[in-house]
């Protein structure tokens, strides 16, 4: 069986410039890592991660609550997380009845920063700065536009959120087990990239991967994986089963290269990991 080593160097075979992965242990430890993992890269859609856990934050804070208002008229900045607030997936328009569908909504994160904003009398990218990134020590890792997309980061910083992710420090545990486990289940939708689902299963602001088909992990990935991709060519996803995480970051746009090569790598990752683990 190939070694972890070997299967992360197989991303070498992307065609793709620049490519740069972590995977890390449950215990904060980096497993493996191949490319530069000090150069930058647009996480796109990877930052609603860290908006999230933002959130999240201010939950925990008291500055907001899961079931304040925010957005459309009757919908909650639980909604919001949960991409179920009926908003467009880009424009600020109601497409649905909030609670009803799963409408993947960027538009939804962007009032999601603007509830926190006005929550705690910060700019979001400030809130996100001094609570998240600076305490992890992410000094690479900055959001230069939206909450949804906007943030640009390195393997090394995404390493310490992935670490965190697993074993959090900066809030309770209960906390991100309710933000990564399924929030109104049974809701139908697409997936960007891979289609409808049903159900489109989604936490608060992490996708789960539960039974998807098609999808961006591999098949080997447990039904609880949760993590997120971006349309620039990255992800991050946590397999609490596998114990560990995997950061993967690259400078080509998400296309069919993207969902060819991911799940094949992620299989070859996770077995990798259980080779690692023989005595």
């Amino acid at each position: 069986m190939p070694s972890l080593k070997d299967n992360v160097a197989r991303i070498d075979e992307w065609p793709v410039d620049h490519a740069s992965i972590a995977v890390v242990g449950a215990d904060g430890r980096i497993l493996a890592t191949h490319g530069d993992q000090q150069r930058s890269y647009r996480l796109a859609s990877v930052t609603k991660l860290l908006s999230a856990y933002a959130a999240l934050m201010a939950i925990e804070e008291g500055a907001i609550g899961l079931d304040d208002p925010a957005g459309p008229e009757d919908a909650t900045v639980r909604h919001l997380l949960a991409h179920t607030s009926g908003l467009d997936f880009d424009q600020r328009e109601q497409r649905a009845p909030v609670g009803k569908r799963r409408i993947y909504s960027n538009a939804g994160f962007e009032v999601l920063g603007e509830t926190i904003a006005e929550a705690t009398g910060m700019e979001f990218t400030q809130y996100l700065q001094e609570g998240v990134l600076a305490p992890l020590g992410m000094e690479a890792t900055a959001l230069k536009g939206s909450p949804a997309a906007g943030a640009e980061s390195t393997a090394a910083d995404m390493s310490r959120f992935a670490a965190e992710l697993q074993q959090p420090t900066l809030l309770h545990g209960d906390t991100v087990s309710e933000a990564t486990a399924v929030v109104f289940d049974g809701l139908d939708g697409v997936l960007p990239g891979f289609g409808r689902q049903s159900p489109n299963d989604w936490g608060l602001g992490f996708e789960i991967r539960d039974g998807k088909s098609p999808h961006w992990t591999g098949e080997g990935n447990s039904h609880s994986t949760f993590g997120h991709f971006g349309q620039s060519g990255t992800f991050l996803w946590v397999d609490p089963e596998a114990g560990a995480a995997c950061v993967t970051l690259t400078d080509r746009d998400f296309a069919q290269w993207a969902v060819d090569a991911w799940p094949a790598f992620s299989d070859g990752v996770l077995q990798g990991l259980k080779g690692s683990s023989r005595p």
